[in-house]
């Protein structure tokens, strides 16, 4: 299944998503909600991308992440620089529970595999099933917890799990059974637009 990202900046777009920079020390590993390092330039640029596109496209001046670094370390930037930065522990990553931070090698096999035949229900390392994952980033939205009803769109940095459960609930009907129907994640920084 492939997505597209190049959809245009107005219209039906609630919701402007980059992921976040790469983390330190991911390679090779489960994450989910282990709480990686980004460096500091690395956030920065980003949240001067952000601040940019803001500017130029008439954007809220308001940026949503998940509480892990991250996420919150380019909304720290952006509220350096005058921005409202609400952190949001439902923009978290997809819990992947005891497997969580482990090297993919030290995960057994059998594992790995009942997950994959089984991807939306199966709670790999006791953690989040994919129907959580995508019920949640389905129900998200900026307006819930916040008095003064934020202008649309929503600006956020999120992670790949969150950005694909989003865009897979809002134009799929049924969550992929198998774990070869998901879709690839965007990259480091890519920058998509939501329902």
């Amino acid at each position: 299944m492939a997505f597209t990202s190049r959809e245009p900046a107005t219209g039906n777009a609630a919701v402007i998503a980059w992921r976040h920079p790469k983390p330190q020390g991911a390679q090779g590993r489960c994450i989910g909600r282990t709480d990686l390092p980004v460096d500091r330039r690395k956030a920065k640029r980003l949240a001067h991308r952000i601040r940019r596109q803001a500017r130029l496209h008439g954007w809220p001046r308001c940026v949503h992440t998940s509480p892990l670094k991250r996420c919150a370390d380019v909304g720290r930037c952006l509220r350096r620089w005058g921005w409202r930065h609400v952190v949001d522990a439902r923009l978290l990553e997809v819990d992947f529970g005891r497997w969580d931070g482990l090297p993919w090698s030290a995960i057994a096999h059998a594992e790995v595999n009942a997950w994959c035949d089984d991807f939306a229900q199966h709670a790999p390392g006791g953690g989040e099933p994919l129907v959580d994952v995508l019920q949640r980033a389905r129900a998200w939205s900026p307006r819930a917890d916040e008095p003064g009803q934020p202008p649309l769109p929503a600006l956020i940095v999120a992670h790949a799990g969150w950005m694909l459960a989003r865009r897979w609930a809002l134009t799929q009907a049924n969550a992929p059974r198998f774990a070869a129907q998901w879709p690839a994640a965007p990259g480091h920084g890519q920058r998509w637009f939501l329902p």
